[in-house]
C-alpha cells in the first residue's frame, strides 16, 4: 500500500476535489455480490464515486473515470480487498468507547462500528446505589457508570470522539437496577412503569432497542410478563429486541420460544445473541435449534449473532461449574493470583471440589470451553447469522475474540475451512448487520454511503490472538477508514493514526 499527497488528472477537462482516492482495489461491497476491480473516491466522510475497471481489465482511473479528481491523499491498494468496515453487533464496549476512545482491539481488526448494551447490561441509563451488580461489573467499576440518562451517554460518546462509531441497546438488567431494591424477584407494576419511562427516553434519543440477559442471576427472576410489558414501547420507535436467552443449555428451545413470544407481542424483530449449543449434553443440537429459528421466521422477523469460537466468556457462574469442560479463570477479585489458571488446577491446589473453588474466587471471570466445532460451524454459516465478538474489554486476560473475531471469520472459517465464500463472510459482518440493526447508509461500499472501510489482504488476514496471549492485533489488515478518516494502518506498524472520527449512531430504520 502506498500513500502520498500527489494529485491525479491534471490534464482532465473537469476537475473534482476529494479528500482521498483509494486506487487499484478489489471491492467486496457487503451485499453478497461478486468482487469487482475499482478505484474509490472519498470526500466529506462519504464515498463520492466508485470507478469500476473496464472490460479490458484496466483500472477505472486509467480509463479516465477518475482522471479529473484531485485528492489530498492517494492510496494504492495493490489489488487487495476493500470492503465495508466490520460492524460488531455484540459488544460490551459501553464504557470503553469513552474511557479508552482509541479502541485498538476493535480498530485493529477492521471494526468501524460497535453495538453496545447487549445481554441486558448497558452503561446508560444507570444510577448505581452501590457497586454494579453482576454482570454489569463486566462494563467497569462503579466510577465508570456516570450516565443517569441515555442522553447524557450520547453526549459523552460524542465528546470522547472514539475512533469507531457507537450504536446502543438499553439493558433490561440496568433498568431493573435503577428501579428495584433487590433483583432476585419480579418487578412490580410501578417499577415496570418507571423502567418504561427510562426506556422511552432512550429510544427518543436514538437507542436501537432493548436487550435482556435472562440467564443471569440478576434477571432470571424476571418473568416473561415483565419483559412483555417492557418491550411494548419498542414498536412505536421502530426498535428491536435482542436477547441473551434464558437458557443456552438443555432448555434452549423453550428459551427461544419465550424470545419469539416477546417479539411477536411487541411487534418488533428479535435478535438472539451469541446463538450456541452450550454444554456437552447439548452438543449436536444446532440443527434442531436452527430449525426452530427457521420456523419462527415464517411468522416474524428473527435473526441471530454468533462469535467464531467454541469457548464462551463471562463472569464465573456457579450454575456453569462442571467437570465436563475446561474452565479457565480470567480474573478474581478475591484471589487475583489465580487469573489465567484452570479452575480444576485451582481446586486441586486448594484440595477442594470445583464448586468450592469457584465460590472462593467470587467475584470472578471465566472462559468456558463449552461448545463443539460442528455446532459453531452450522450456526455461523446459517443465512440468519451475523457476527459479533462478545469481547470483554475490561477483562485482564480477555477471550481472544476481543481482538480476533472478525479476521478469524475471514482467515480460519472462509479461507482455510471454506465454510462460506469471502463475499458471504463479509456480508455477515457488514451489509446484513447494518440492515438488521437499522444502521442506515452503513455496511455497503456504495456511492453516497459513509466511508467506513477496511483494506485487507485476503491471503494473509488472520487472527493472531490466542487464549494464552489474547491481546494481539490481527495480521493482514492494511488500513481502516472511519467516516472517511484514515484511522489505522497495518503492516509492520499495526498502529492507529491518531485521528479519531467515530460518532454516536442514532437509530433511524431497521429491517431483519
Amino acid at each position: 500500500m502506498g500513500s502520498d499527497d500527489m494529485n491525479t488528472g491534471d490534464n482532465a477537462a473537469e476537475i473534482h476535489q476529494c479528500d482521498t482516492l483509494i486506487l487499484n482495489v478489489s471491492v467486496i461491497d457487503g451485499s453478497g455480490g461478486a468482487p469487482f476491480a475499482a478505484d474509490v473516491a472519498i470526500d466529506g466522510g462519504r464515498i463520492v464515486q466508485i470507478a469500476r475497471a473496464g472490460a479490458d481489465g484496466a483500472n477505472g482511473a486509467l480509463l479516465g473515470a477518475l482522471l479529473g479528481w484531485h485528492a489530498r491523499q492517494v492510496i494504492d491498494g495493490n489489488g487487495k480487498v476493500l470492503s465495508p468496515g466490520f460492524i460488531d453487533v455484540h459488544t460490551h464496549d459501553d464504557t470503553n468507547v469513552i474511557r479508552t476512545p482509541v479502541m485498538l482491539p476493535k480498530l485493529s481488526q477492521g471494526v468501524t462500528t460497535v453495538v453496545v448494551g447487549n445481554c441486558g447490561i448497558s452503561a446508560a441509563p444507570v444510577s448505581l446505589k452501590a457497586e454494579p451488580p453482576d454482570p454489569m461489573n463486566l462494563l467497569g467499576e462503579a466510577s465508570a457508570f456516570s450516565y443517569p440518562t441515555f442522553a447524557s451517554y450520547v453526549e459523552a460518546v460524542n465528546q470522547a470522539k472514539p475512533s469507531i462509531n457507537v450504536a446502543a441497546l438499553i439493558g433490561h438488567t440496568a433498568l431493573r437496577s435503577n428501579q428495584m431494591d433487590r433483583l432476585d424477584r419480579a418487578a412490580s407494576d410501578s417499577e415496570i412503569a418507571a423502567m418504561c419511562v427510562q426506556l422511552r427516553e432512550a429510544l427518543a434519543h436514538g437507542a436501537l432497542g432493548l436487550s435482556t440477559g435472562l440467564a443471569y442471576g440478576n434477571a432470571i427472576m424476571a418473568p416473561t410478563s415483565e419483559v412483555l410489558a417492557l418491550a411494548e414501547p419498542l414498536a412505536e420507535a421502530g426498535a428491536i429486541y435482542a436477547t441473551h436467552l434464558r437458557s443456552e443449555f438443555a432448555d434452549i428451545l423453550e428459551a427461544m420460544d419465550e424470545a419469539f413470544r416477546i417479539g411477536k407481542h411487541a411487534r418488533v424483530p428479535v435478535v438472539i445473541s451469541h446463538m450456541k449449543c452450550a454444554g456437552v449434553e447439548n452438543w449436536g443440537r444446532s440443527g434442531e435449534v436452527l430449525a426452530a429459528l427457521e420456523q419462527a421466521q415464517r411468522y416474524q422477523p428473527v435473526g441471530c449473532d454468533c462469535y467464531p469460537y467454541t469457548a464462551s466468556s463471562s463472569t464465573l457462574d456457579l450454575k456453569q461449574v462442571t467437570d465436563t469442560i475446561d474452565i479457565m479463570v480470567t480474573w478474581s477479585e478475591s484471589q487475583p493470583a489465580m487469573g489465567g489458571k484452570m479452575l480444576a488446577a485451582i481446586a486441586a491446589e486448594w484440595q477442594v471440589d470445583l464448586m468450592e473453588a469457584a465460590r472462593r474466587l467470587q467475584p470472578a471471570g471465566a472462559v468456558y470451553h463449552c461448545m463443539q466445532d460442528d455446532d459453531v460451524n452450522r450456526i455461523l454459516s446459517h443465512p440468519a447469522t451475523v457476527v459479533g465478538s462478545d469481547g470483554l474489554p475490561n477483562d485482564p486476560l480477555p477471550h481472544p475474540r476481543l481482538w480476533g473475531a472478525f479476521p478469524r471469520v475471514l482467515g480460519h472459517y472462509s479461507r482455510e475451512q471454506k465454510l462460506f465464500p469471502l463475499t458471504v463472510a463479509i456480508r455477515k459482518m457488514t451489509g446484513l448487520s447494518a440492515e438488521r440493526f437499522g444502521l442506515t447508509e452503513r455496511g455497503l461500499v456504495r456511492e453516497g454511503y459513509w466511508a467506513d472501510l477496511v483494506l485487507f489482504d485476503p491471503e494473509t488476514v488472520r487472527d493472531a490472538a490466542t487464549f494464552a496471549d489474547p491481546m494481539q492485533p490481527a495480521e493482514g489488515i492494511e488500513a481502516v477508514w472511519v467516516n472517511g478518516v484514515l484511522s489505522y494502518l497495518g503492516g509492520a506498524e499495526k498502529a492507529p493514526t491518531g485521528l479519531r472520527a467515530g460518532r454516536f449512531l442514532a437509530r433511524e430504520a431497521r429491517a431483519c
